[in-house]
């Protein structure tokens, strides 16, 4: 990125911090141990976008709720987690990194015990918010550490590429416990196993890892802007979801659609104003991290609408169990592991980009290898070889998208990258299940009639929707790879 003064005068001002400080950051623990720990904290956090997924047959079941609002299960983590992402990454460059790490993850903890003890489906989407909510705080505060503690070069790549690994494997193993502890103990467990875990973390982390904040930073955050970015996420996300029984012409749909371009443009409109905003908008003036960002939103887009689709295609058309579901996913697991770790050292020698343009044409061709699944599918005919070709991509992708979010970045903005990249992924994993979901379930009504009573026509019938999700999928894998094809040539030890 060019070190314009222009660009980052609203940064130096509120997120300087002094290369001696960033020193005593590195030098205060063990960077391994550190980032262990911090791919922990991060792992919980990752996992919670996928655990759910397996187990959303059962929840639709048990609780009642309807197809057209099973999504909302999913989509409010991610709406909240980047809705606040980056007040969190602010408060957390003010009032330590550290400490924002503890508080998040007792309130994860917490949310994570009420969305386990939820009784119907208002109080389970409300506390997955919630969840969202401790997430914001988890994640920016993690990311920051791990950028504050590794250098810009070799050794913050292979650092990002563990966390990158780390993210893509959390959301695998996410389904694949996911299973297990549905057909174990029941899917409460999938919410109340976080809640141990998330309360030693917050106890052990001030033995593990040094604090860290923002000397100069001003104690004034854009609370607004917060507010108004998450209700725009969620009216835009609701408002898709609706549709399918509102319709695209009905005027319901068209007064939501106006209050959240309202709300997205009044977002604009108090960043500009606001002393302290979340965004400096001036940042996007920098080509790298704008595409970063963007290319992120339709990857993370890709993998949500995978995992949410998959399971229930599998569940719902393939007949598998949910611990079989769940362990269907685990050559994903490997795959990624192997992706994330194939592309550090590619990030290395070469260059970002072109890796990261070989990982998204992967998935892309993954997800439409799902498109055409018979609704017989054998699962290493048909479903091994384009999950262990998509999660190869996706795999492969993780590491260039974090090495172009930060690729020059200042420690002292730290804060606001991981924050942005944060929000882009979250919101893009929200959006894309969002957007599969609209377009999928638009015909549900239509097929429900066509089919009847009919066993083999209801089966055609899912297929058919779970088919056009997986089109939605590699619709925005493409599109992820249409401006990947923008983003200049970048390497891990270039600073711009």
């Amino acid at each position: 990125m060019a070190a314009r003064k222009s660009v980052y005068l609203w940064e130096f001002n509120r997120m300087s911090m002094t290369e001696s400080t960033a020193n005593q950051v590195r030098t205060a623990r063990s960077p391994s141990l550190v980032l262990a720990f911090l791919c922990v904290a991060g792992f919980m956090t990752f996992v919670d976008v996928s655990i759910v997924n397996v187990s959303l047959p059962t929840i639709e079941r048990e609780l009642g709720i309807t197809e057209t609002y099973l999504q909302y299960v999913v989509t409010a983590y991610g709406t909240v987690l980047g809705g606040f992402l980056l007040l969190g990454g602010r408060l957390a460059d003010t009032f330590g990194r550290r400490r924002m790490l503890r508080g998040g993850l007792v309130g994860f903890a917490l949310a994570s015990l009420l969305a386990g003890l939820a009784q119907g489906p208002a109080m389970l989407i409300v506390a997955r918010g919630l969840q969202g909510l401790g997430s914001a705080f988890i994640a920016p505060a993690a990311l920051s550490l791990l950028t504050t503690t590794f250098a810009q070069g070799p050794a913050r790549t292979r650092a990002l590429g563990v966390w990158g690994g780390i993210s893509g494997l959390a959301s695998v193993v996410g389904v694949i416990l996911g299973g297990l502890l549905t057909e174990g103990p029941g899917w409460r467990w999938i919410f109340i196993i976080n809640v141990p875990i998330g309360l030693v973390a917050a106890l052990l982390a001030p033995l593990v890892v040094a604090e860290s904040r923002d000397p100069e930073q001003r104690r004034k955050f854009d609370v607004a802007g917060a507010v108004v970015l998450t209700a725009g996420l969620v009216l835009l996300i609701y408002t898709l979801g609706q549709t399918v029984s509102w319709g695209w012409d009905s005027a319901a749909t068209i007064c939501c659609l106006v209050a959240v371009m309202v709300l997205l443009t009044g977002f604009v409109f108090v960043e500009r104003r606001a002393s302290a905003p979340l965004i400096p908008l001036s940042i996007f003036r920098q080509k790298v991290i704008r595409g970063a960002n963007i290319t992120a939103v339709f990857m993370l887009g890709t993998l949500v609408t995978l995992f949410f689709f998959a399971s229930l295609y599998m569940q719902q058309v393939l007949n598998y169990s949910p611990v079989t579901t769940g362990l269907a996913y685990l050559p994903i697991a490997v795959i990624i592991s192997v992706g994330a770790g194939v592309s550090q050292q590619l990030v290395n020698k070469f260059a970002a980009k072109p890796v990261l343009i070989v990982g998204l044409v992967l998935a892309t061709s993954g997800l439409l290898l799902l498109w055409r699944a018979p609704a017989d599918a054998s699962y290493v005919v048909d479903v091994l070889p384009a999950f262990l070709i998509a999660g190869l991509g996706l795999g492969m992708a993780f590491v260039p998208i974090q090495v172009a979010a930060f690729a020059g970045v200042r420690e002292a903005d730290s804060g606001v990258a991981a924050g942005l990249i944060n929000t882009s992924q979250e919101a893009g994993g929200a959006l894309g299940v969002a957007v599969a979901a609209t377009v999928a379930f638009s015909r549900v009504p239509e097929l429900v009639a066509w089919a009847g009573t009919d066993p083999g026509r209801i089966v055609q019938a899912r297929l058919s929707v779970f088919h056009e999700a997986f089109l939605v999928g590699a619709g925005l894998a493409f599109a992820a790879v249409l401006v990947a094809l923008t983003l200049p040539m970048m390497r891990a030890t270039a600073t711009k």
